[in-house]
Parts: structure tokens; sequence; C-alpha cells
């Protein structure tokens, strides 16, 4: 059955679709027109043009696309839209923001305390993948999956823990990297064995596990969240076997492979750049040592 029948505002979004450009708009006030405002302000470099521009794209399609009308009907497509808001948009947009609006943002003494602690590396990664464990409990999911307040704010409540453990990998500002060279390898492959159990507990589970898309009844609640209620009243719907050909046991094993291919490529890559930063200033030492070693300093 098409999607169509949801209706436009179900599938696209447009108050939320007004919100990100709003924010996209904002961004780049600051950054232009209004950077007088700012200590040590600089051009936007086009990197962080495309790369803020990217960041908004991919917030709109996650939740604001029909693939957030997905994420209600398959588990699958949840799971695609979670990967991407916790570990492809975070570090995006942190490298978005330029390093001097970093600085002011860091220099307010209320946000400084909250973000110096949240970004501590150990507290960082324990607090997110405790968060992203329990969120998929089960019970806890079907609560949160049907209950339109308590999604929004556990959903708001990963990507800020995200965003946080995120932080100490790519965040540019040099007196606030918490970690540096071989040590990020460590915290990424220790990120990557936290989020594990839930993955394979999701994966390995030979029962489908949450209600939220078994149980017809709360897979209606779960759709409330998105699609307007006299839409949904007018709507003949049994279950998810409507929309895809997955069953339940192959739709939730599918969502926890996507969720962790998609983890492992992420961190692939930021593991590749680190290494290749920590190989390159190892090779700018070596060469400054063999250079210092043939040209000695004269004796005075």
């Amino acid at each position: 059955m098409s999607l169509d029948i949801f209706g436009f505002r179900a599938l696209w979004s447009p108050i939320f679709l007004i919100f990100v450009i709003l924010i996209t708009a904002s961004y780049f006030l600051l950054t232009t027109k209004y950077t007088h405002v700012f200590k040590n302000s600089k051009p936007l470099t086009q990197s962080q043009i495309i790369l803020f521009g990217f960041a908004m794209v991919l917030i709109y399609i996650v939740k604001g696309s029909p693939l957030d009308l997905m994420g209600h009907l398959m588990f699958y497509a949840h799971m695609i839209q979670m990967s991407v808001l916790l570990f492809i948009i975070p570090p995006i947009l942190i490298l978005a923001v330029p390093v001097w609006l970093w600085k002011d943002i860091w220099s307010i003494p209320v946000l400084k305390t909250i973000m110096a602690f949240f970004t501590r590396p150990i507290i960082a990664l324990v607090l997110f993948n405790v968060t992203f464990s329990l969120y998929h409990i089960p019970f806890i999911f079907d609560v949160i999956k049907t209950t339109m307040w308590l999604h929004e704010a556990y959903t708001s409540l990963l990507f800020m823990l995200a965003f946080s453990m995120w932080w100490p990998l790519v965040n540019k500002l040099d007196k606030n990297r918490s970690i540096v060279g071989l040590k990020k390898v460590a915290y990424i492959f220790a990120s990557g064995a936290l989020i594990l159990p839930a993955c394979a507990l999701i994966i390995f589970n030979d029962s489908p596990m949450y209600a939220a898309y078994s149980d017809p009844k709360l897979w209606a609640q779960a759709l409330a969240l998105c699609v307007p209620q006299a839409t949904l009243a007018s709507l003949d719907l049994s279950g998810p076997e409507m929309f895809t050909s997955l069953s339940l046991i192959h739709d939730q094993q599918l969502g926890g492979i996507l969720m962790k291919i998609i983890q492992e490529i992420v961190y692939g890559i930021v593991l590749a750049r680190v290494f290749f930063d920590w190989y390159r200033k190892e090779q700018e030492e070596t060469e400054a040592e063999q250079l210092k070693a043939y040209h000695p300093q004269p004796v005075e």
C-alpha cells in the first residue's frame, strides 16, 4: 500500500521544514551579517557552508521526510533514522560551526559548565551508550514510541548526548580537545563495544521484541505521533504488513544490522582520519628532528 494515503502533512511535515529553514537562516545571519557581535570572527569557509547545509538536509530527511513516517511503520526505517541522527549529523554540525563561534559559546558561563561536564570523554561515552541501550529495552521503547512528549524529549536527549559523545573526537578547539592521537582510537573502539550488546540483542532475538510494531493497537498509537488523528481515523489499517513484505522478526533483525553497519562505517571513516593525522604528525616530528640533527645550532 502506498504511503500517499497518509496525506501531505504526514509525509513532508511542513511545520518542521519551516523550523529547519529558520535554523539555517539564523546560522547564516550570525556567521555573515552579524559577525561583528562576536570576537575574532572570520568569514565562513566553503566547507563549513557545505557541511551545515548538508546537516540541515539530513535533519529534515530524518525527521520531516517520508522516512519519519516509515520509522513509525517499520522498525528498520526507525533504525536508519536513529543511525543518521546519532552517528552522522552530530560530527558534521560540530565541524560546520566556525571555531570562533564555538569559542564564544564556550565563553558563556552556564553553557561552559554544562558542556565541560558532558563532553568529558568517559562521561560522554557512558551516558550516551547507556541512554541508547535503555531506549531499546522493549518496555521503555514501547512507552516512548507511543507517547508524543516522551518521544520528542528522549530523542532530543539522545541527540544531545550523541553530540557530547562526538565532541572529544572532532572538535577543533585546542583547549577543549580532551583526547588526542591514539587515545582517540581507544575511544572509538570503546564506543563501538558499548553499543554492541543493544544491537546484538535486536539482531539475534528470535521473536519480535517491540509491541509498537507487533501490536496493532500500539502500532496505531505510534502512528498518531506523525499522522493527524482525522486522517488516521479515516483509514482501515491492520499493521505493518500492509506496507512491507518483511516479517516482524526480519524487519527487527534488518534494523539491528543496519544500525551496526552504519555505525561501523562512520567509525571506520573517523578511525582512518585519526590514523592519518597521527601518522602525518609523527612524520613531521621525525623530519624536524632529522633536520635539526643535520643542521646543528652554532655554539656561541
